[in-house]
């Protein structure tokens, strides 16, 4: 059946007019020829009446006779691509973007009203191309275009939102270009934000759809709009698209019968109703969000917010525009009655629009003049209708809140940097809802947890910024949030469960009352609230509430920096059930290296409260002392740890990191610091539990006793268990200088009564034993400490004369032993005058000598504990020790301290000195260079030119040490001060038979001139300082004169360059002295040209000569004493050989060359061997005469003497020997060998063959 609204055509014939009639009607008219193409024809939209031929539609549909070249659509798919390439061509803007006017003309002519309707009205044929190519176009037209803003009017919004196609890209375009840019205004009353009042789009798509095309562009919501999507930002799906397009259709369903009659119509734009989409009945939208999704953290987690500030805002702007919510102005029925519609009864939007194109028909002004104010009250009607607020809510929605309070914690707690310059605007609502939530007596059984919400955002607020805390305090804020705490924790039960509203309510305000506690004017306020800290008590109780109890903790621990809710937390008795929480904890959960997360794990739970317990009790310690988390010092709290826990473990709270110390705490240990185990545990747990059953305040902290039982055995110094430290010395000490310290305090407060020379209690000499070992392993594994010791030696060295505790004494020398090794308390050793204790143990303790003696040889660095050593006369002892030991390698260690006392600057020559009444020197010697060697010379027969040592000899010293080592003990036993006797004389009696000088027997080193001796030098001059200490002597001893001459000529030509030491030594101005003694005895003269001639053979003692007036007490010696002749020319020809000058002005000056010549004249009697005398002295003249300053004066005085004529031209030198008087070993070793270190002859071990003799 046809419509009647279709029925748009009105025809003549014969002058009469008929119709109207439908485009159908008119088709079959045709047929039946009862029209033809003069026929006069009418529809709205033309001007006059026209002929059938001259209206496009009826001539192309009716009159139309040929096959077409194309249909409608594709004509009107050419038309467009041709519209869209001229307006690409003609361009809206320039290359440099400026607006180009006037206008294009294209686009002006496509603007037109009579041209545009049009244009839109084909996107009604929903055909994909039709409808992407008119959007385009209209794209083209809208761009920089002035009559962009009354395109709602063609309707085009509505056609094109009906499309279903799939081809949106162009159609979102142009929404993107166009939607926001229309002269277009919503109902007063419609209170929606001001993109929905500026958006054409606001009456058809959800908000959250068009500030999607407003923020991402027309890709992304291309793409939501032809998607299936459930997000924050957008709820869209196939289905309200489809509704939508039906909302439209039923809107427009007037116009397009009407249409499809007469392509001339254009539309009528009529506002539509807001479209209601069933999916959005539930939904909250605010900025850009829907918050019910937004606040689904399980959902979206971390849904991103770019303009979180923004959000804060509309967020507080829709919680006031929610609880300030108003009935409208005008309700439905007054609008239905204004409308002339039944009141009290729903109607459809299609009978409202025709009612009200009907009245606005009857009264609009332009009509009606009279019924302007029906005509304003009619369309204030409609547009209410067609508002959000006609079906919008007129009382606050609980759950609206709800989720604006939620969407704020939202943003406090991920965007709080963004925030923090904020101060929070809303704490008066805030406050005012926790208060109204807080005397509701249906708090509990509310669907909607308001007060949850409330409170969470009280702390996310807090947390954000200080600026919020004070804010909050200054509202009142904190005592009415206490008001719904102690509400909540009032029901608080052992059912309780942690998501009840009760237990969130109070995890908020516990958190809010953590964070302020930052600040001190909150922490003020608190301290004004008592029932806070009852609270927090109260919450504790709760062990099936671990969350709940470990924010407890947090907020106690936040507290306790304050000296004042500190005390009142330990007076309401936290600390009991904080402590408790400890032994709940299992290190192995955190060892096994599986992720775990506190929502699926229970132990995870309790691991993380204990950590917390444990940093709470830190703070009500006051172990935090550091700038970031100070809190004051508790000493009470302190003392008391240290009885529950030991120190060790009380130490460990101040640590940063708990894990170590609640590992400690549920698992057995026996270290140095702690004894731990089952037993400990369970005796603190019954302690425990016995103070949580106490009510608060029964007993102060100070008087609390508490003490392990099997601590009661052990010692315990520094906090140190010494037995078990003993067992592992090398466990790190924390503070080994506190620990030696304490050990040095223990063994002063000890110390055995020096009268009783023991101690009286065996316990007491096994403990003082124990810290002897306790500070001698804490030394050794610890270098560095034994500085601790220093002052203290007056301390143990008087702990080495207890002779009969000989452990403590063995205990002392090891600790000793250890200190000694660094030099500062060396020094303070020597400043003590504490030696003889150790003097007196080296001699008395024979089974730790060699701990004594190790000690005594770094002391012997420092020359006043040297100097100390010689004045007790503690040589001795050690040479008893050298002597007398049993042991070879303390013999060699104290033959080796003796050497080191001899090397010292100050006292080792009086040391060696007093060794010399009872050694050799050659074995004195060896004491420093080798002491493995003394110790064999000492054991070993000798006779060599620097030792002679037999066993009667051994015997002998051995036994007189012993003898005086054991008198001077008992006298320095008795007296510290007391002196050594030593003998006048040495007690080696076999140099009573010899001569010796320098160390060196003269008979058996003239026997054995090749000797390699010890100290060559030392030996050349006693040699000198002896033979001129023998002529020198009134009764002159010839043969030992003979003796040493022969010794220092030996020794000379045995060791040439030993002669250029004389002259440093100062001996040849002595000799020459003796030269001029013209009182001296036959025998000395020959023993000093002796001397003389060995001493030419170098060029250092010639030069030393020079400069001594040697040459003219030679000449009277040998005009006095013939027998020195030889010796003498032999002499001055090496001394003139050498070209000295000097030494030819002294024989010019002594007048040696008429002497020499006179000889050369005279038969030399006295003298040995005459011709080689006289062959001597032709070529010392011979020298003399060369020389280039005197040989002129010489040459002159030989010339006159007549007896030089006859041996000036000859050559004596066969009368002159080239080889040595005698015969001396060559190739002397230069370094000296001990007897004991020569190559020895290996025997056989089993007899050799018979019949076979030695070939040597």
């Amino acid at each position: 059946m046809v419509r009647e609204a279709e029925k748009e055509w009105y025809y003549g014939t014969g002058g009469e007019k008929k119709g109207p009639v439908s485009f159908q009607k008119m088709k079959e008219l045709w047929q039946r020829g009862e029209i033809n193409a003069q026929t006069k024809c009418w529809a709205q939209k033309m001007e006059r009446w026209m002929p059938l031929h001259a209206i496009p539609q009826l001539k192309w549909c009716l009159a139309a006779k040929s096959e077409p070249v194309m249909n409608e659509s594709e004509l009107a798919s050419l038309i467009l691509s041709m519209l869209i390439k001229m307006c690409e061509f003609y361009k809206s803007r320039d290359s440099n973007g400026a607006v180009i006017w006037p206008m294009p003309r294209i686009k002006r002519e496509l603007s037109d009203p009579n041209c545009l309707p049009h244009i839109v009205q084909l996107l009604l044929t929903f055909d994909p191309v039709l409808v992407e190519k008119v959007a385009t176009l209209l794209c083209h037209i809208a761009e920089d275009n002035a009559l962009v803003s009354k395109l709602y009017d063609t309707g085009v919004f509505f056609f094109i939102m009906m499309y279903r196609g799939s081809n949106l890209l162009p159609i979102a375009r142009f929404l993107k270009l166009t939607h926001t840019k229309q002269a277009f205004k919503l109902s007063e009353e419609d209170h929606a934000s001001e993109l929905m009042q500026r958006s054409v789009l606001g009456q058809l798509l959800p908000e959250a759809m068009i500030y999607y095309l407003e923020n991402h562009g027309p890709n992304q919501f291309t793409k939501i709009f032809l998607g299936e999507f459930d997000t924050p930002e957008a709820i869209w799906n196939s289905e309200m698209r489809r509704f939508l397009a039906e909302k439209i259709a039923y809107h427009i369903a007037d116009f397009t019968p009407k249409l499809r009659g007469n392509n001339r119509l254009t539309y009528n734009y009529c506002s539509i109703p807001v479209v209601r989409y069933p999916q959005l009945e539930n939904e909250f939208f605010c900025n850009i969000f829907y918050l019910r999704h937004l606040c689904d953290t399980t959902k979206f987690p971390d849904w991103p917010i770019e303009h979180p500030v923004n959000l804060l805002k509309d967020t507080l702007e829709a919680w006031q525009g929610e609880v300030e919510k108003k009935p409208p102005a005008m309700s439905v029925d007054e609008a239905y009655e204004a409308l002339e519609l039944e009141p009290g009864q729903h109607h459809d939007p299609s009978v409202v629009r025709k009612a009200y194109y009907k009245l606005a028909q009857k009264y609009h002004p332009d009509k009606n003049p009279g019924g302007r104010d029906k005509f304003l009250l009619m369309k204030a009607s409609y547009e209410f209708l067609c508002s959000r607020s006609s079906f919008s809510g007129s009382k606050p929605d609980p759950n609206n809140i709800v989720l604006i309070l939620k969407t704020q914690s939202i943003l406090f707690s991920r965007y709080s940097a963004d925030l923090q310059q904020y101060k929070y605007a809303g704490y008066k609502q805030l406050i005012k809802t926790i208060q109204l939530e807080t005397d509701d007596d249906q708090l509990f059984s509310k669907t909607a947890p308001l007060l949850v919400a409330a409170t969470e955002v009280t702390y996310h607020t807090v947390r954000c910024s200080a600026l919020n805390a004070e804010e909050l305090n200054r509202e009142n804020g904190f005592a009415v949030l206490l008001g719904s705490y102690s509400r909540c924790v009032s029901v608080l039960s052992r059912s309780s469960k942690p998501d009840d509203i009760a237990v969130q309510v109070c995890s908020n305000c516990t958190k809010t009352f953590r964070v302020a506690a930052q600040f001190p004017e909150c922490r003020n306020r608190f301290f004004g609230m008592p029932q806070l800290i009852a609270d927090l008590a109260r919450i504790l109780h709760f062990k099936n509430l671990p969350k709940l109890c470990f924010e407890a903790a947090e907020c106690i621990s936040c507290l306790g920096v304050d000296t004042r809710l500190q005390h009142a937390l330990l007076r309401a008795g936290v600390l009991w059930h904080l402590l408790a929480f400890l032994f709940n904890y299992d290190y192995t959960l955190e060892e096994c290296g599986v992720e775990r997360s506190e929502e699926a794990n229970n132990q995870e739970l309790a691991n993380n409260l204990a950590k917390m317990s444990v940093k709470a009790c830190a703070r009500l310690g006051g172990y935090h002392n550091t700038d970031e988390s100070e809190s004051p010092r508790n000493p009470v709290i302190q003392e008391l740890f240290n009885r529950l826990f030991t120190p060790y473990l009380a130490q460990m709270f101040a640590n940063e990191q708990p894990e170590e110390l609640l590992k400690l705490l549920t698992e057995s240990s026996q270290t140095p610091y702690l004894l731990w185990d089952n037993t400990t545990r369970a005796e603190l747990n019954d302690f425990l539990d016995e103070r949580r059953s106490m009510q608060p305040h029964e007993d102060s902290l100070d008087m609390i006793t508490f003490e392990f039982s099997n601590y009661t055995s052990e010692l315990i110094i520094g906090n140190v268990f010494i037995r078990l430290y003993n067992e592992q010395p090398t466990f790190p000490i924390l503070n080994g200088k506190g620990f030696v310290l304490d050990l040095l305090d223990y063994i002063k407060e000890h110390h055995p009564n020096p009268s009783q020379n023991n101690p009286s209690n065996p316990e007491e000499l096994s403990r003082m034993m124990m810290a002897l070992q306790a500070l001698y392993n804490v030394i050794e594994n610890n270098p560095g400490l034994e500085m601790q010791c220093i002052g203290h030696f007056d301390l143990l060295f008087p702990l080495l004369s207890l002779d009969s505790a000989r452990p403590i004494q063995a205990n002392v020398l090891n600790v000793l032993a250890l200190i000694t090794r660094n030099q500062e308390c060396v020094k303070d050793i020597a400043a003590s005058y504490m030696l003889v204790h150790l003097l007196l143990v080296i001699y008395s303790l024979e089974e730790k000598c060699t701990v004594s003696l190790n000690i005594l040889r770094p002391l012997t660095t420092s020359t006043t504990i040297v100097k100390d050593l010689l004045a007790k006369a503690g040589y001795i002892y050690l040479l008893h020790l050298v002597c007398n030991s049993t042991a070879h390698n303390v013999r060699v260690e104290a033959a080796g301290l003796l050497g080191r006392l001899c090397a010292d600057s100050l006292s080792g020559p009086r040391i060696r000195l007093a060794l010399g009444k009872f050694l050799p020197e050659a074995i004195c010697d060896a004491l420093d260079d080798a002491p493995i060697d003394s110790i064999r010379l000492l054991e070993l027969d000798q006779e060599n030119p620097e030792l002679v040592w037999d066993t009667s000899s051994r015997q002998h010293v051995f036994e007189t040490v012993a003898a005086l080592a054991r008198r001077h003990y008992e006298n320095q036993k008795i007296n510290h001060n007391a002196q050594l006797k030593l003998p006048d004389k040495a007690i080696h009696s076999m140099e009573k038979k010899e001569i010796v000088v320098g160390g060196v027997y003269i008979r058996l080193f003239n026997n054995s001139p090749g000797w390699a001796l010890r100290r060559p030098k030392d030996f050349l001059s006693a040699l000198l300082d002896f033979a001129l200490q023998t002529m020198s002597k009134d009764q002159l001893n010839i043969e030992t004169l003979d003796m040493t001459v022969l010794a220092l000529a030996n020794l000379l030509q045995a060791q040439p360059q030993l002669a250029d030491e004389v002259p440093a030594l100062g001996h040849i101005p002595r000799i020459c002295s003796q030269i001029k003694n013209t009182h001296f005895r036959p025998q000395i003269p020959l023993s000093i040209f002796r001397i003389l001639y060995h001493l030419a053979k170098s060029e250092a003692c010639i030069e030393s000569l020079a400069r001594t007036d040697v040459l003219k007490p030679m000449k009277l010696t040998m005009q006095k004493h013939t027998e020195v002749v030889g010796l003498g020319c032999e002499t001055f020809v090496r001394l003139f050989l050498s070209k000295k000058d000097s030494l030819i002005e002294q024989a010019l000056n002594a007048d040696l060359v008429p002497y020499l010549l006179s000889m050369l004249d005279s038969r030399l009697e006295g003298a040995e061997n005459t011709a080689r005398c006289k062959a001597l002295i032709v070529k010392a003249l011979q020298s003399i005469s060369k020389s280039q300053e005197h040989g002129k004066a010489v040459t002159s005085l030989l010339e006159q003497s007549p007896v030089w004529a006859s041996y000036r031209d000859q050559n004596h030198d066969l009368f002159i020997s080239s080889s040595p008087s005698q015969n001396f070993l060559q190739g002397v070793p230069t370094r000296a060998n001990y007897l004991t270190q020569g190559v020895t002859k290996t025997m056989p071990s089993v007899p050799p063959m018979m019949g076979r003799e030695d070939s040597r």
